[in-house]
């Protein structure tokens, strides 16, 4: 019959208060920037793990559950309300997916044999990265203009593709991406949590009353424009360009009100 170990046996899961809180709120977040694949397996894992909480643990997150929202900005439904899945298992079995893509300029629809290296999320929506064999570059497809995807179970040699940090790095060089450091008041930081993610936030560091952030953007007059909004409690650190480029604002503001009207 094989071996056993006598009177051994496995403890039972167990998450603390802060395990079970952070577990809530992934579920609160996947539920908003995932699609109906990813939401199902994880709310089918969720039910497993409150299963094996203790009582204590239970009360905790049905209180907290009710306490927790996430508001996402509304937008259209995108085609196929599946694919999320379906591309981390392509990614992770090197498998090669046909999709019907839908381009966003000329709104027109066009086959394309892919072979994905990793998913991205920024604006607020998943981006699928991946090597275009009709194009024969490598092309970011936003997931939300996939019309239809079907996984062709053909492999791809994965050591012939760049990784998806590498072709994040070649993007950032081919764009002319420029860094830009500022300090932000931390009462105007707090209004800046999503619309900073469209000039390329990076990172942010608390020091005082201030949080120092910092950008990649090669849109220096766009993001000017956007920081005018917070006036004084915005302070460039760098470049010396963009310095440049917000007094030139200012001076432009500055000059249309003064001309009589």
């Amino acid at each position: 019959i094989g071996y056993f170990l006598e009177d051994y046996h496995l403890p039972p899961v167990m998450f603390s208060n802060e395990e079970a809180s952070a577990l809530l709120f992934g579920a609160k977040l996947i539920g908003k920037m995932a699609d109906e694949s990813l939401r199902e397996g994880f709310e089918s894992a969720f039910y497993k793990i409150k299963s094996v909480l203790k009582r204590a643990e239970k009360e905790h997150l049905e209180d907290l559950e009710t306490r927790v929202a996430v508001l996402a900005r509304r937008r259209n439904e995108p085609f196929s309300l599946n694919v999320l899945n379906e591309i981390q298992q392509a990614i992770v079995r090197q498998q090669v997916l046909c999709i019907d893509y839908l381009t966003n300029f000329q709104s027109q629809s066009s086959q394309r044999e892919v072979e994905p290296i990793g998913l991205v999320h920024y604006n607020s929506h998943w981006h699928l990265i991946a090597f275009c064999r009709l194009r024969g570059d490598y092309r970011d497809f936003r997931t939300d203009r996939i019309q239809s995807l079907t996984n062709t179970e053909q492999f791809f040699p994965k050591q012939n593709l760049l990784t998806l940090q590498a072709y994040l790095d070649r993007l950032r060089v081919q764009e002319h991406l420029e860094e830009v450091t500022l300090w932000v008041h931390k009462g105007a930081a707090m209004f800046m949590q999503e619309q900073r993610y469209n000039w390329g936030f990076i990172s942010e560091e608390s020091q005082g009353k201030y949080i120092k952030m910092t950008f990649m953007t090669q849109h220096f007059e766009g993001m000017g424009r956007w920081l005018m909004t917070y006036g004084k409690h915005v302070t460039i650190e760098s470049p010396q360009k963009m310095k440049e480029m917000m007094q030139n604002l200012a001076l432009e503001i500055q000059e249309h009100y003064l001309q009589p009207y």
